[in-house]
């Protein structure tokens, strides 16, 4: 039974730590959400300030998983190219190491934790009770950093102290006797470790833990290291499966970065760990070889031992690999091919998927998505043009079946979007994500109606045709005029969608066009309605004549529905 509770203990000492960092790291990402954004966006201009941008942002949020999903996210969502990416998850690499100092320099001293951690609370929950937007954030953050260190100060006393247990060092002798074989078994459990908690950080906590009590020696707790920085980019991965092909590289990129690294150094580290230990002793640090039975200040230095190798690692690893950025990138394109575009394709999910981090970084993505959802749905206003005009049956078939097609997909798109808008709001939202998220889904909503539209009026249209009804030149002429309005209503529609900041969007070009096609249709009405007193001008014409140019009409209503929708007018 005691050793069930000492294992529960370990468990819950871990859970703590692990909800602390997703707590710091969601309360930065909604307090500083659009300012990481455009640091992404405007300082990856070259593959070593990407490296610089990486670092800085996983320091920031201490998590380089979070990092690299929010990087596979935006390549996912077309915001960076992929040679873009990659610099900054090299970056990232760096940054979380980070982690593993904090944890060696407070956490592993005989400071008590709660010196720190009560404090942080004193100040944090007064600020998140606030409700205060941002302030609120920042307290969230504090109290995370705080929950972390006591999860921190738990998880080291839930491990016994090896001077006291030192029979345990002969259960682990017997794995690290095989020499090479032994550092790839080590390497194999980090990896497996990191997959299974999905935090680098909370393995790290673990190893260094284990270290400053002594049951791993120095050599073995490396090779976990090593191990660790595989098991992170398995959460990139995961985030990228649901992603496009560009997505799906990004991540590849980060792996392919990390196994390579961690291979030469696995090679090296016979050769490269004496001479370490050496410049460890030179800097004033025990002997990491060394037994904590016989060098109690081991218990301070090792870990501050193993952070040094871990940033020495990745500082060199990004240093060798940032020059070979372009031949990662070759190999992520040759391992994930392209996909052929058709219609099949055309119907999916471009750039949102179900790796959320936080509903404001996610809006970008759906930005994205409405803008493509809306390039899909013009579509079929060319297609309407074919079904009025051509006189060819084959292709009047074909371009029937591509209505009806579209349609469907309009159908999907919606619904798929405004599901995962639903998903966003079910967490915690910044005022300008709430009223973000309210748009796209009024958008997405105009732009299904759309499809409805023109599936109508293509079954008004075959019904027009099983019935013999001809339309005069003069009709066709109007409903051509119509369609070529609505064509540049689209026009402006989707070129409103695709800027990037929805606050240079104005309605003044959109509504100029609306007013142009309003008119129009008046006039056609009142056209129509005067001929329908000469004998030779056919009712049955006239009435699906009026039922045409009404959809378009009704079509650019919704077109001006979605400029108002970005500029928040409705």
């Amino acid at each position: 039974m005691e050793a069930i509770g000492t294992i529960l203990k370990l468990l819950g000492s871990l859970a703590f730590f692990i909800y602390g960092m997703k707590k710091m790291s969601d309360g930065i990402q909604l307090a500083a959400g659009s300012q990481l954004r455009n640091i992404l966006r405007n300082m990856t201009q070259n593959r070593f300030l990407g490296v610089f941008t990486g670092f800085l942002i996983t320091i920031l949020i201490q998590s380089s998983s979070a990092t690299t999903v929010m990087v596979v996210s935006f390549v996912n969502a077309g915001l960076l190219a992929i040679i873009e990416a990659a610099g900054v998850m090299l970056g990232a690499n760096i940054g979380t190491t980070a982690t593993g100092w904090l944890i060696a320099e407070f956490g592993m001293g005989k400071i008590s934790l709660s010196a720190y951690c009560i404090p942080l609370f004193a100040l944090g929950v007064p600020m998140i009770l606030s409700n205060k937007g941002k302030v609120k954030y920042w307290g969230e953050f504090l109290v995370g950093f705080a929950i972390l260190f006591i999860g921190l100060g738990y998880l080291k006393e839930s491990v016994p102290d090896i001077r006291s247990n030192p029979e345990a060092l002969e259960f682990l002798q017997q794995f690290t006797q095989w020499g090479f074989f032994s550092t790839i078994i080590f390497v194999f459990i980090g990896t497996l470790l990191t997959i299974i908690v999905q935090s680098s950080s909370a393995t790290m906590a673990i190893t260094l833990t284990m270290c400053s009590q002594g049951w791993l020696p120095f050599e073995i707790a490396a090779a976990m290291v090593l191990g660790e920085n595989i098991g992170t980019t398995i959460t990139a991965e995961v985030a990228a499966l649901v992603g496009n092909v560009s997505a799906k590289r990004a991540a590849r990129i980060h792996s392919t970065f990390n196994i390579v690294g961690v291979t030469w150094m696995v090679l090296i580290m016979p050769f490269f760990l004496p001479f370490f230990a050496d410049f460890l002793i030179y800097m004033g640090l025990s002997n990491p070889y060394a037994s904590i039975v016989d060098v109690p200040q081991l218990e301070k230095d090792m870990p501050k031992a193993l952070a040094a190798f871990h940033t020495i690692f990745n500082v060199m690893n990004v240093l060798i690999m940032v020059w070979f950025i372009p031949v990662l990138v070759k190999i992520a394109k040759t391992t994930i091919k392209d996909k052929d575009e058709d219609d099949e394709s055309v119907g999916k999910l471009q750039f949102i998927s179900n790796s959320i981090l936080t509903p404001e970084l996610a809006t970008d993505a759906v930005q994205k998505e409405t803008a493509h959802f809306g390039e899909i749905v013009s579509r079929m206003n060319g297609f309407m043009d074919t079904i009025i005009n051509t006189t060819d049956k084959k292709i009047r078939k074909e371009t029937a079946n591509r209505i009806v097609k579209y349609e469907e997909i309009a159908d999907q798109i919606e619904i798929e979007i405004t599901e995962y808008l639903t998903k966003l709001t079910d967490r915690e939202l910044t005022a300008r994500t709430a009223t973000r998220i309210r748009s796209y889904m009024n958008i997405a909503n105009d732009l299904e109606r759309i499809g409805d539209l023109y599936y109508q009026m293509l079954k008004s249209s075959q019904r027009k045709k099983e019935k013999n009804v001809y339309f005069l030149p003069q009709q066709r002429e109007g409903i051509n005029e119509m369609l070529e309005l609505v064509g540049q209503a689209f026009v402006v529609m989707n070129k409103n969608l695709y800027t990037e900041s929805y606050s240079d969007v104005t309605t003044d070009e959109a509504r100029s066009i609306e007013k142009q096609i309003n008119k129009l249709r008046n006039r056609l009405r009142k056209a129509n309605n005067e001929q329908l007193t000469n004998k030779e001008y056919k009712v049955d014409s006239a009435l699906y004549y009026n039922n045409l140019f009404s959809s378009l009409e009704r079509v650019g209503d919704h077109i001006i529905n979605v400029t108002e929708s970005i500029v928040g007018e409705i």
